[in-house]
């Protein structure tokens, strides 16, 4: 996204012409994106999909498998499809988050922009969580939907089974070609545009004299407005608020679920449902109750600043929360040793996979298949835990004879017929702390996103009318290149050091299959504490600097004195700069008075 910076600036400073011409065709740009990540499916040839089970132990035997193959390796050269399709993903939405809130916020009265931008906000949250839900529907879908995956004894519990991922790409290609249509149709601007110009101009960050006009193109122009928005300390530090959120944002929706599923011992559905309910509504509430807060107490640009700190600093005490951790479950040859079961006793021991009981398997490394044995023990698949067989009851795959597993099946095993000692996947476990932790972190998600419309108002309020466009597209860039792009960088590496077994490939290490509960809680909690003081300081920082135009103390360039003007600290060759460089003494933003009127300071 990073280097995408220069067109997306370039965009926002075109925006004066162009406008929602500009947000239709990124629309449709992301249309045809979905298109592109979806096209793999229908290029790529069929999925054939090997009946072999190489998962149970066969003895006597090797079930190492060598590298890949070069038909698994003309596959990996799709992934530039996938790269292509998010590209374009991220380039048409760049104009939807910045040409399309700006023009919500000129052609609505000031008292309610931040609420409809929270409208905007929310569908813009609860859109993406409505797209996982129904996206983990099509997953239970067969990949080739002409095809019965019970003929080729599939299930959606099966390691092999491919969901159909594509459906979902193709239906918001055609709806962003679609919606694009009636955007291309909307006026540059609604009736009464202008009068909501002039009660916005008030609000703006006090600056020097020199200012561009928006009406001007040059290549002077726009570097002197970049000049400008840098040189904006309140502006930039609301970026820089807005790029630690985002770290957290982007963390904790990347990763969130993976935390869950190894501190809490449930099952990664699970774990994606749990933070489904939390985000959704408290994500999407939050929002919209952020933009009505702004509204229902008019608050001005340091009420806001206020706000958005004092809401900073109760994510940072409540990131503490991650602290509520539980016991690493137990894994026969990780934390355990084979056949124990006391599972109070599960420490980290180094990985010691082979054993006595599957010496004679031949067990690959490569092939994590995690089982769950009736002993409450987790073993890396039923080769390491030396099940022999295998049979599939139409809801779950069940494993037999398996020497590892320290289980007797009983005679009431054999009345009920359940002789099975594994049952493919993780074991699931009770911990107390489940349900306390959700409710801390519904909370957490609540005054994460509760900033996200205030914040945005105090943006569009610090800077001048005619730079919002191009100030909300280097708010975009930085809060992108600083905040949502690394974040995910650096939860994956503070998970990645709390690993404990990594998978094994040929060309060597791949993901990482368990973690420590303790250095995984940890480390998520730091993060969460850093990122949370550094957008509660940069919020401060931004209102200590904030100061409104009325605040300045000017004076009229005509009827006055040279000596007055340099009094005030306001030198003639800086307003000779407005005749050079085309800009405007008319702009209602940047009048100078000669009447040293008290300050007027915005108490909200």
């Amino acid at each position: 996204m990073c280097p995408m910076a220069g067109i997306q600036m370039l965009i926002n400073f075109l925006k004066i012409h162009f406008c929602l011409f500009i947000a239709g065709i990124s629309i449709l740009i992301l249309g045809i994106g979905s298109f592109v990540f979806a096209l793999p499916h229908f290029i790529s040839g069929s999925y054939i999909v090997d009946n072999a089970d190489d998962t149970v132990c066969k003895l006597m035997s090797n079930n190492s498998h060598g590298c890949a193959s070069s038909a698994a390796s003309s596959l990996s050269n799709y992934k530039y499809f996938f790269f292509l399709g998010q590209g374009l993903h991220g380039a048409g939405a760049t104009a939807l988050y910045t040409l399309g809130v700006t023009y919500i916020d000129e052609n609505v009265p000031q008292r309610v922009s931040s609420f409809y931008n929270g409208i905007f906000y929310t569908g813009a949250i609860i859109g993406p969580a409505i797209g996982y839900m129904v996206g983990a529907e099509f997953l239970n879908i067969y990949t080739e939907v002409t095809v019965d995956p019970t003929t080729l004894g599939l299930d959606t519990s099966n390691p092999k089974w491919v969901g159909a991922w594509w459906i979902g790409f193709l239906i918001s290609g055609v709806f962003g070609v679609l919606l694009s249509l009636p955007l291309l149709a909307y006026p540059s601007s609604l009736p009464g545009s202008k009068k909501y110009a002039l009660e916005r101009g008030k609000e703006a960050q006090a600056m020097k004299s020199t200012d561009v006009t928006g009406k001007s193109l040059g290549l002077k122009d726009c570097l002197l407005s970049i000049k400008l928005l840098l040189t904006n300390i309140p502006f930039m530090f609301i970026n820089l608020a807005a790029a630690a959120d985002g770290v957290l944002v982007a963390g904790f929706s990347t990763f969130m679920p993976k935390f869950i599923e190894y501190q809490f011992g449930v099952s990664a559905g699970t774990a994606a449902l749990y933070v489904g309910l939390a985000v959704v509504p408290a994500g999407g509430g939050a929002t919209f109750a952020g933009g009505f807060i702004v509204r229902l107490f008019n608050l001005k640009v340091r009420g806001i600043l206020r706000l958005c700190t004092i809401m900073s600093f109760v994510l940072f005490a409540l990131a503490f929360s991650l602290l509520m951790e539980c016991d690493t479950g137990p894994f026969a040859g990780v934390t355990l040793s084979y056949g124990q079961t006391d599972v109070s006793n599960a420490t980290f021991m180094g990985k010691a996979l082979n054993n006595s009981c599957n010496q004679r398997c031949g067990c690959a490394e490569e092939d994590y298949f995690p089982m769950c044995g009736r002993d409450n023990v987790m073993y890396f698949s039923p080769c390491y835990a030396g099940c022999t067989s295998s049979r599939h009851d139409g809801k779950s795959k069940m494993y037999y004879n398996c020497s590892c597993v320290n289980y007797n099946v009983t005679d009431e095993d054999w009345v009920r017929g359940t002789t099975h000692m594994g049952v493919f996947g993780k074991c699931e476990y009770k911990c107390q702390w489940l349900t306390v932790f959700m409710v801390l972190f519904t909370f957490m998600i609540v005054f994460v996103f509760i900033t996200s419309m205030p914040s945005l108002t105090a943006t569009l309020r610090c800077v001048p009318d005619h730079q919002r466009s191009f100030g909300l597209g280097i708010q975009w860039i930085v809060a992108r290149c600083l905040g949502s792009i690394p974040g995910p960088i650096l939860f994956g590496k503070m998970f990645d050091l709390a690993c404990l077994v990594w998978q094994k490939r040929c060309d060597g290490e791949g993901s990482c299959f368990f973690y420590d509960n303790h250095n995984m809680s940890i480390n998520l909690m730091v993060l969460a504490l850093v990122f949370s003081l550094i957008a509660a300081l940069t919020f401060l920082i931004a209102l200590c600097f904030y100061k409104v135009k009325s605040d300045e103390v000017t004076v009229e360039v005509n009827g006055s004195s040279k000596e007055d003007k340099s009094k005030e600290g306001i030198n003639l060759q800086d307003l000779s700069l407005h005749k050079d460089t085309g800009v405007s003494l008319k702009d209602s933003d940047f009048i100078y008075q000669t009447n040293h009127s008290r300050p007027e300071h915005d108490s909200r």
